[in-house]
């Protein structure tokens, strides 16, 4: 297993989004990629660098950056 974990306040920090803004994202299935460890939700950290790419990809292929 070589990929951090990360919870839901880390990855809070690492995109600047608020906390309420991540949980509403995985309720609409939009952010990156979760499971949960018991109650706890949490991120690899692979699949929250590549939701970042993805999104900067989106916005250049639609002609906004």
């Amino acid at each position: 297993m070589n990929d951090k974990l990360l919870t839901l306040a880390e990855v809070a920090e690492i995109t600047r989004l608020p906390e309420a803004t991540l949980r509403w994202f995985r309720h609409c299935g939009k952010g990156p990629k979760s499971g949960k460890l018991g109650r706890r939700v949490m991120y690899r950290e692979a699949d929250v660098a590549a939701w970042i790419e993805q999104q900067f990809r989106s916005e250049t292929e639609q002609g906004v950056a």
